[in-house]
């Protein structure tokens, strides 16, 4: 009975210090946040503009880069995520994976604090996406309720790509797989959801994927909370992120724990 108790207790301590690990990358390196906030600053300044000329856009009469805020800050988590293989790869190839793996703690520790790190990571993006929004006066809910949604939501996104990242480099081993798979599966992903334009759009065999693809609910529950305030899908599309977040990050676990097997 008592180990039924410790051992979820030992996996969130230890997640939690793998987590604080992770995190002093980013305070040793703050001009990456930087660097990874001008893609989707483009997007929203180039863009943006451009597509709010075109009138026909079923967007519900909202200004198109009013629209299409919530997508670009999905899209800014996911691709800062979906790279955390990269440095997975990196610490293999500098023998720190191994030393990692040796230390006696729960291995899906070191899976979960690396998914928590990237949420973190997720949250300092849309920081950056909020205060673009205010400098270019697109219009936004401030609700703290709805806030607190949109946090737990982008930490969320950002926990399940770095996961998916994760079990991606453990399996492929090597740097250009990694990078190669990561580019295959988040222009798909991107550009196959609503992130840009109304699954409305579509033709049929797309709006299929987009009813599977992880990402549209994200988006949907961004631009419920952010953009119209329509709560009516918010509870399907936090379903749809939390079992894609339990799925991902159960993934990279058992991918770390037969790593060496």
């Amino acid at each position: 009975m008592l180990e039924i108790i410790t051992k979820p207790l030992e996996i969130i301590t230890k997640s939690l210090i793998f987590t604080e690990l992770e995190l002093r990358k980013v305070r040793h390196d703050p001009i990456d946040i930087f660097v990874r906030s001008i893609q989707p600053a483009l997007w929203i300044i180039v863009f943006g503009s451009i597509f709010s000329r075109i009138r026909d856009l079923p967007t519900d009469g909202i200004p198109y880069i009013q629209f299409m805020t919530p997508g670009i800050l999905a899209q800014s988590v996911m691709f800062m995520a979906i790279f955390t293989g990269i440095s997975i790869v990196w610490e293999r190839d500098l023998g720190q994976m191994s030393k990692l793996l040796a230390a006696p703690v729960p291995r899906s520790s070191i899976a979960i604090g690396k998914a928590l790190a990237a949420g973190v990571r997720g949250l300092m993006q849309a920081i950056t996406i909020f205060a673009l929004a205010i400098v270019l006066q697109i219009p936004i809910i401030f609700n703290p309720l709805y806030i607190i949604a949109v946090i737990l939501v982008v930490f969320a996104l950002g926990a399940a790509f770095a996961s998916v990242s994760t079990f991606i480099a453990l399996v492929l081993k090597t740097r250009d797989r990694v990078m190669g798979v990561s580019q295959i599966m988040t222009m798909p992903l991107f550009f196959a959801s609503n992130a840009l334009y109304p699954i409305s759009l579509m033709p049929p065999w797309l709006q299929a994927v987009a009813l599977v693809n992880p990402l549209s609910y994200v988006v949907s529950a961004l631009r419920a909370l952010l953009i119209t305030g329509d709560l009516s899908h918010l509870p399907i599309d936090l379903l749809g992120v939390a079992i894609t977040s339990i799925i991902f990050i159960s993934l990279s676990s058992i991918a770390f724990r037969r790593v060496g097997d």
